[in-house]
C-alpha cells in the first residue's frame, strides 16, 4: 500500500450557507465623453496609418504609476473602455480627489508625442478643458465578488472584475491575522500592489510578503558570512476547472530573494523593487498599506526608474525626491533594506543575476503550515475543496529495463557472499538493459551506424562522454578502436563511432572581447560564427561519414550574464551544426572551484544525462508500456501532440518565430516522427528539429497564427483519421491560439478548429480522443501536498506534508467525471532533502534534529490537470487519464523513475524550442554538398573556424 492515500490541493469553495459574498468598494469609470479628446490628444503628430493601427488610449503605464506610488489602488483593466460600466479603477477608501486629478493631468501629459511642439501644447491644453478633470469623482458601491455564468460546457466563467477583487479582499483578511508563527519566529505579512491591467482567466490574483528575513551563512572557517535577505511570499488567485459550474481560490505560498550588493539590470526588461514608504510618496495622498513596486531600468547606458527621470511621470507628481538615487541604490541595494531615509527598499532578485545564498521554494511541510494559517483568513466564507482520492488504476506502467540493485554503502561489512549476489545481479540486468537500448537504438537508425562528434575543452569531459556511451549501451566488450582522437564499438546490434576534436575557437565569445551591440552587428558576428561551425562540420563529415550528433563541451549561461549575454555562442553553434546536417547536445565544463572529487563525480552524471539526452535527439524511443489492456485502451495507438514553436524579438537572435508542429509516436514506426505547418509528410524527429533552425517568418497576428494552427491540426488529423489516435495538447501553450482549448471554450466530446461552432468529435473520427493537459505556471492548478494523518488540534504545528506519486480523482460533489490529476515522486537530483526542511523558521523534525535549511532548493511535484475533453462511446474517462499519467513514466530518462513534468510526446514537442533561433543567412550551407570551402575572410580572430580535421594530427586546445 502507498504512504500517502490522499493528496490536498491548496484549493477553495465558497460555502453557500455563508450566502452571497457583496462588499461595498469605490469605483471609478472612464465617462465616455473623454474619448474622443484622448484619442484627438494621442494622436496628434500620427499618419492616417499610425493612427488606425493605435485606436486604443495606452493606460498601462499610468496603472504602473499608481502601482509604484498607491499601491491601495486597485486597478482592474488596463483596457477599460470609456463609458462602460466596468470601473477603470477600485478603492476600498475613496482616493483623494485632488491625488486622483493629478495622476490624470499626468497620463494626459504622457500622451504628448513632443511636448515641446506647440500644435501639441495646444491640443493638450484642449483636452483639459474638454475633460473637466475636476468634476472626476469616486462612486461608492458594492460589488458581487461571486459573479459569474456558466459556458456551454458547464464550467464557472467569472466575470472579469472577480479575478482581481476577489483575491484582493480575501488577501486583506488574511493580512489582518495574527503573525504566522513557528518554533518561537514570527512573520507578519502585507499586501503587495497588484499587477496593473490584470483581468481575465490565467491572470488576476493577488500577493502577500512577510517582513524581509536575514540570514547569515557560517563559513567554512567558522566566520560569518555576508547575510542574505529573503521573504515568503502567498498568492491568491480565482481559477476555474473544466466542467465544474464553481470556480476556485488557490493560495499558493513561496520564497522571494531580494539582491544584496550590485543590481544586475538586464537590457529592457526592468527590475522589480519593494517600497515601503513611512509616508505617502504623493503629496496628500494616504499612507500605504500595502508593498508598492516600482521597476528600475537600465536603457542606453543610463540607469533609471520606470516613468521617471525628468519628464517621467514620477517628476510629474513629485515623488522622485523620496526615492532614492537609482544609480545609488543598484550599487548597494541592501542599503535600504531595513529602512533609511523614510522608506524601505527591497530589489527583486531574478534568476538571470546568477545564485543566491537562499535557495528557491518551499517543501511540504512548511508549506501546508504556511497556506493552513492562510486558510484561516478566508474562513468561514471558503472552505478547502476535498482532499483527493487515488485513482483505481493507479499501477506504474509495465518495466521494459530491470532496476539495479543498491550496492550497499558499508559493503565492507556486507557478508562476502551475499555482496557477490547483488553485484552479479547487477551485472546481469545492466547487459540486458544495454542490450534492449542498443536494439532500440539500432531500430531508430535503421542499419546504419550510429556515428557523433564529441566537441571538447578539456579531456575529462571527453573521457566522461566516452564513458557514458560504454555503459550506457554496454559497449565496454565491443571496443574496437581508442583514440587518441576514434572510439569505434562493433556490437551485434549496431556499430558505434565517436570522434573527439577540440572545441577551440568556435566556442569562444560572440565578438571576441568586444560585445556585438544589439541588431546588425549582433546578427553578423552569429553569421560568422554559423558559417564556420557548418564549414568545420562539413569537413569533419568528410572523414567521419554519418555524423549525426554533437557533443558540445560549453560554458553555461553564468559565463555569458550581464553585459556579455549577446557573447554566447550556443544558439550560433547549433544553427551551423543544422546547416551541416548535425543535432547538438551541450555539456557544461567542470566547475574548476569544485572539490576535485565532487566536481570529477558531477561531471559523470552530466556526462551520462547528455549522453541519453543527445540518443533522444536522434529519434530514438522508449516510450512507456501502458498497463490498461486492449479493451480499455486500443491497440496500434497513435500518439499526436501539438506544440507552437515560437520567439520573440527578445529571444536568442533578435527575431520573431512561430511555428505550428506535431510530434507523433506511431505504432511500428522505428522512431519518433514529426512535423511543422509547411511538411506534408511526417519526417523522422531529427529532421524536424533541424528544420526549425534558421527560419525568419513575416510578422503574422493573432488571427493569422489562429488560421494556421487551425488549418494545420485539422490537416494532421484528416492523415490520421484510420488509426485510433490519441491527441495530447498543453493548456498553456496552444490554448492561445485555439479558443476552444480554454476552460470556458471546452464542451464534453465536441471539437472546434476553425472558430465556428463546436461540433462532434465523431464528424473528425470514429477513433479520435482529446486529452487537454494543464500545469500549476500562473496556479492554474493549486499547489498540493500528500496528507498521511487527518487534522487534529493536537497536532498543530506538527502535521507533515509529504510528496505522492499517483493518479488523482477529485471529489468535489457536482463536479464532472472528466477530470482527474497527475503527479509524480520525489526529485532523485536531490537525495538529501527531506519533506520537513524548513526556510522561513527554525524547525526540528519528528527525530530532534535541525531542519532549518534556507540555502536548499526545495522541489514539489507539479499538480498536472488532465482533462479527458473527447472520447468515443463506451470508452472510460479514467482509464484514458491513467494511460495519459503512465507516459509520464519514461525509463531511458535519467528521472524516469520518478517521471516527466508532461507525458512523453509533450516533453519531446517542447525540447523543439531549443532549436527555434530565427536567423537569416543568404547562403546556408548545403549539408550534401561538398564540404571543401573557402576561408571565412574577415576578422582574423575567426580564422580558426575554417579548418580540415586532421585524424591523424590532432592538439587538444588548452
Amino acid at each position: 500500500m502507498a504512504q500517502y492515500q490522499y493528496n490536498r490541493p491548496a484549493a477553495y469553495l465558497h460555502d453557500p450557507a455563508q450566502g452571497p459574498l457583496v462588499v461595498p468598494m469605490h469605483t471609478l469609470s472612464l465617462p465616455s465623453h473623454w474619448e474622443e479628446p484622448l484619442l484627438r490628444l494621442y494622436h496628434g503628430g500620427m499618419s492616417e496609418g499610425q493612427a488606425q493601427r493605435w485606436r486604443r488610449v495606452p493606460s498601462a503605464a499610468i496603472n504602473q504609476l499608481m502601482r509604484a506610488t498607491a499601491p491601495d489602488i486597485v486597478t482592474v483593466d488596463s483596457t477599460a473602455r470609456f463609458g462602460s460600466e466596468n470601473p477603470w479603477l477600485y478603492c476600498q477608501d475613496a482616493y483623494p480627489t485632488a491625488v486622483t486629478n493629478l495622476y490624470v493631468a499626468t497620463w494626459l501629459k504622457s500622451l504628448q508625442r513632443d511636448p515641446d511642439d506647440p500644435e501639441d501644447a495646444a491640443l493638450l491644453m484642449d483636452c483639459f478643458r474638454d475633460l473637466d478633470t475636476a468634476a472626476l469623482g469616486w462612486r461608492p458601491g458594492t460589488v458581487d465578488l461571486l459573479e459569474q455564468k456558466l459556458s456551454p460546457g458547464g464550467t464557472a466563467v467569472p466575470a472579469p472584475h472577480v479575478y482581481r477583487l476577489l483575491p484582493d479582499i480575501l488577501a486583506k483578511r488574511i493580512a489582518r491575522q495574527a503573525p504566522y508563527e513557528h518554533h518561537g519566529q514570527q512573520l507578519s505579512f502585507r499586501q503587495v500592489a497588484g499587477r496593473p491591467g490584470a483581468r481575465g482567466q490565467g491572470t488576476g490574483g493577488a500577493e502577500l510578503m512577510s517582513n524581509v528575513i536575514e540570514y547569515v551563512p557560517r563559513r567554512r572557517g567558522g566566520d560569518d558570512g555576508k547575510p542574505a535577505y529573503y521573504a515568503a511570499v502567498l498568492r491568491i488567485t480565482v481559477r476555474t476547472v473544466p466542467f465544474s459550474p464553481v470556480l476556485r481560490v488557490h493560495v499558493a505560498a513561496g520564497v522571494r530573494r531580494f539582491v544584496t550588493g550590485k543590481v544586475y539590470m538586464p537590457y529592457g526588461k526592468g527590475v522589480s523593487a519593494y517600497l515601503l514608504p513611512d509616508d505617502s510618496l504623493v503629496h496628500d495622498g494616504p499612507r500605504p498599506q500595502r508593498y508598492a513596486v516600482a521597476t528600475l531600468e537600465w536603457k542606453n547606458g543610463t540607469r533609471d526608474w520606470r516613468q521617471g527621470g525628468a519628464e517621467g511621470m514620477l517628476a510629474r507628481i513629485s515623488a522622485l525626491d523620496a526615492l532614492p538615487s537609482p544609480d545609488r541604490l543598484v550599487k548597494e541595494a541592501d542599503h535600504w533594506i531595513h529602512g533609511r531615509d523614510g522608506i524601505r527598499v527591497a530589489i527583486g532578485h531574478q534568476a538571470a543575476m546568477g545564485r543566491h545564498t537562499i535557495g528557491t521554494g518551499l517543501m511540504p511541510s512548511e508549506r501546508r503550515r504556511l497556506i493552513e494559517w492562510a486558510e484561516q483568513g478566508i474562513a468561514p466564507e471558503f472552505v478547502p475543496v476535498p482532499r483527493l482520492e487515488r485513482s483505481a488504476y493507479a499501477r506504474p506502467p509495465k518495466k521494459q529495463l530491470k532496476k539495479l540493485p543498491s550496492v550497499p554503502r558499508n559493503k565492507e561489512e556486507k557478508d562476502p557472499a551475499e555482496l557477490a549476489v547483488i553485484l552479479e545481479e547487477r551485472e546481469l540486468n545492466a547487459a540486458h538493459n544495454a542490450q534492449f537500448l542498443r536494439a532500440r537504438l539500432a531500430e531508430a537508425l535503421e542499419g546504419e551506424d550510429f556515428t557523433a562528434v564529441v566537441l571538447h575543452q578539456n579531456d575529462a569531459t571527453r573521457d566522461q562522454l566516452i564513458s557514458a556511451a560504454e555503459s550506457g549501451l554496454g559497449l565496454a566488450g565491443y571496443r574496437r578502436a581508442q583514440g587518441p582522437d576514434t572510439w569505434v564499438w562493433e556490437a551485434e546490434e549496431l556499430t558505434v563511432r565517436l570522434h573527439a576534436r577540440p572545441l577551440g575557437a568556435l566556442g569562444a565569445p560572440l565578438g571576441g572581447d568586444d560585445v556585438p551591440r544589439q541588431g546588425q552587428e549582433h546578427d553578423k558576428v552569429i553569421e560568422e560564427r554559423r558559417t564556420g561551425v557548418a564549414r568545420a562540420m562539413a569537413a569533419l563529415r568528410e572523414d567521419a561519414p554519418g555524423v549525426r550528433l554533437a557533443f558540445v563541451e560549453l560554458d553555461g549561461q553564468d559565463a555569458f550574464r550581464h553585459a556579455k549575454r549577446r557573447t554566447d555562442p550556443k544558439h550560433a553553434i547549433r544553427l551551423g551544426c543544422a546547416d551541416a546536417g548535425l543535432v547538438t547536445q551541450f555539456i557544461r565544463p567542470p566547475d574548476p572551484d569544485a572539490d576535485p572529487d565532487e566536481a570529477l563525480a558531477d561531471a559523470g552524471l552530466r556526462a551520462a544525462a547528455a549522453w541519453s539526452d543527445g540518443l533522444r535527439q536522434t529519434g530514438v524511443r522508449l516510450v512507456p508500456q501502458h498497463t490498461l489492456g486492449g479493451t480499455l485502451i486500443p491497440s496500434e495507438l497513435n500518439q499526436v501532440a501539438f506544440h507552437l514553436v515560437e520567439r520573440r524579438l527578445d529571444g536568442p537572435t533578435g527575431k520573431q518565430q512561430f511555428t505550428p508542429i506535431a510530434v507523433l509516436i506511431r505504432p511500428g514506426a522505428k522512431c519518433v516522427l514529426g512535423k511543422s505547418a509547411d511538411m506534408n509528410e511526417w519526417v523522422a524527429y531529427p529532421e524536424l528539429l533541424k528544420s526549425l533552425t534558421g527560419r525568419v517568418e513575416g510578422r503574422k497576428n493573432s488571427a493569422e497564427q489562429s488560421a494556421l494552427t487551425a488549418a494545420f491540426v485539422k490537416k494532421t488529423l484528416a492523415q490520421l483519421r484510420s488509426a485510433p489516435t490519441l491527441v495530447l495538447v498543453h493548456a498553456q501553450d496552444i490554448r492561445k491560439r485555439r479558443p476552444w482549448l480554454r476552460n470556458d471554450g471546452l464542451e464534453r466530446d465536441r471539437l472546434g478548429l476553425d472558430g465556428g461552432p463546436v461540433q462532434r468529435i465523431g464528424l473528425y473520427g470514429k477513433q479520435l480522443r482529446i486529452v487537454r493537459i494543464a500545469d500549476g505556471s500562473r496556479d492554474e492548478t493549486a499547489q498540493c501536498w500528500a496528507e498521511g494523518e487527518e487534522r487534529h488540534p493536537e497536532l498543530e504545528g506538527k502535521q507533515s506534508g509529504g510528496i505522492a506519486m499517483g493518479l488523482w480523482r477529485p471529489q468535489v460533489q457536482g463536479d464532472s467525471d472528466r477530470v482527474f490529476y497527475s503527479t509524480i515522486g520525489k526529485s532523485g537530483t536531490q537525495p538529501n532533502l527531506t519533506n520537513d526542511d524548513a526556510k522561513l523558521t527554525p524547525h526540528t523534525n519528528p527525530s530532534g534534529k535541525n531542519a532549518y535549511r534556507p540555502t536548499a532548493n526545495a522541489w514539489n511535484p507539479d499538480l498536472l490537470e488532465l482533462t479527458v475533453a473527447c472520447i468515443q462511446p463506451g470508452d472510460d474517462a479514467e482509464a484514458w487519464a491513467a494511460f495519459v499519467h503512465q507516459q509520464r513514466f519514461s525509463e531511458d530518462y535519467r528521472a524516469g523513475r520518478e517521471g516527466l513534468a508532461l507525458p512523453l510526446i509533450l516533453h519531446l514537442a517542447r525540447l523543439a524550442d531549443d532549436y527555434a533561433l530565427p536567423h537569416e543567412i543568404e547562403e546556408a550551407l548545403d549539408p550534401i554538398a561538398s564540404p571543401r570551402l573557402p576561408a571565412v575572410t574577415g576578422d582574423a580572430s575567426l580564422g580558426q573556424l575554417v579548418f580540415d580535421f586532421d585524424l591523424t594530427d590532432m592538439e587538444v586546445d588548452g
